[in-house]
């Protein structure tokens, strides 16, 4: 009679205690591999809490139909070209709200304890908070996707063709993660995720409102112009419109290259910083 070999409880049990006394240790992750995992788990997020993507899809929505049927017929004579002035802008807007996101899940996920818990596993003990920050580009990127989808469904077609649209909406989302380190900062220093967010829009609200992307600066009160004049998101907005039309100029790209160069050299060290001397 032939017996088939099969694998008993006790031999499983064996092999499993072979490899708990073994005394060859796990090999410990990478930098890079540990932030791509904490990155994925951002993105996981977002597809099991939908419920946090609101802002996401509501900014965008609200703040590209709304106005351009609002102040369109008022400001350029029809919605149609106030669209072609007004979604550039509404990108950059809706990018940018967004970012706050970023420093209230970070200090959402500290006040749980989660991060002391990670910061007592064998990996990279930066990683969370860099994979975090990379794992947030897909909510910039899904806010971009509906301001470009509302717009030509509304008629919008950029000049600046496919690539020209492509190009404005990577420097947008370069910008939106440089920014993001703000948040970040923002987050392991404040109370609470609502301590955050009132700093992000105290913050955001008069830099988006005060800058080029509803109206001509060139119509505003010399006081104002000069604030604008020297605001960020209006050189964002003003390399963002000329990309999609076409007409964008390398002065107009390099002024939004060295203001994310200027965030990141100022608040990534600021960021890990505060992280690494937090007990």
């Amino acid at each position: 009679m032939t017996t088939i070999p099969t694998t008993t409880a006790h031999g499983a049990a064996a092999e499993t205690h072979r490899a708990l006394i073994s005394r060859t240790p796990a090999r410990r992750p990478g930098a890079a591999s540990a932030a791509l995992t904490f990155g994925w788990r951002a993105i996981l997020k977002i597809a099991r809490l939908p419920e946090q993507m609101a802002d996401v899809i509501a900014i965008p929505i609200i703040f590209t139909l709304l106005f351009t049927y609002l102040f369109g017929g008022a400001l350029a004579g029809s919605t149609s070209d106030y669209l072609r002035f007004l979604l550039p802008g509404t990108l950059v807007m809706a990018v940018l709200l967004v970012t706050i996101n970023a420093g209230i899940t970070l200090n959402a996920d500290l006040a749980t304890g989660v991060y002391d818990r990670f910061r007592s596993m064998s990996f990279w003990r930066l990683a969370p908070i860099i994979g975090g920050l990379f794992g947030d580009v897909g909510r910039y990127l899904i806010a971009s996707a509906l301001v470009v989808a509302m717009g030509l469904i509304l008629g919008y077609r950029a000049a600046g063709g496919v690539a020209g649209a492509a190009l404005a909406v990577a420097l947008t989302l370069l910008f939106a993660f440089s920014l993001s380190w703000v948040w970040a900062a923002v987050g392991l220093i404040a109370r609470s995720p609502a301590a955050v967010t009132s700093v992000g829009t105290v913050v955001l609200f008069p830099l988006t409102l005060a800058s080029n992307i509803f109206v001509d600066p060139r119509t505003m009160p010399g006081w104002l112009q000069a604030f604008i004049n020297v605001n960020p998101v209006t050189h964002l907005v003003l390399a963002v419109r000329g990309l999609m039309a076409g007409t964008a100029t390398a002065g107009q790209i390099g002024w939004v290259l060295v203001a994310c160069l200027a965030l990141t050299a100022i608040f990534v060290p600021l960021t890990l910083y505060l992280y690494g001397s937090r007990r």
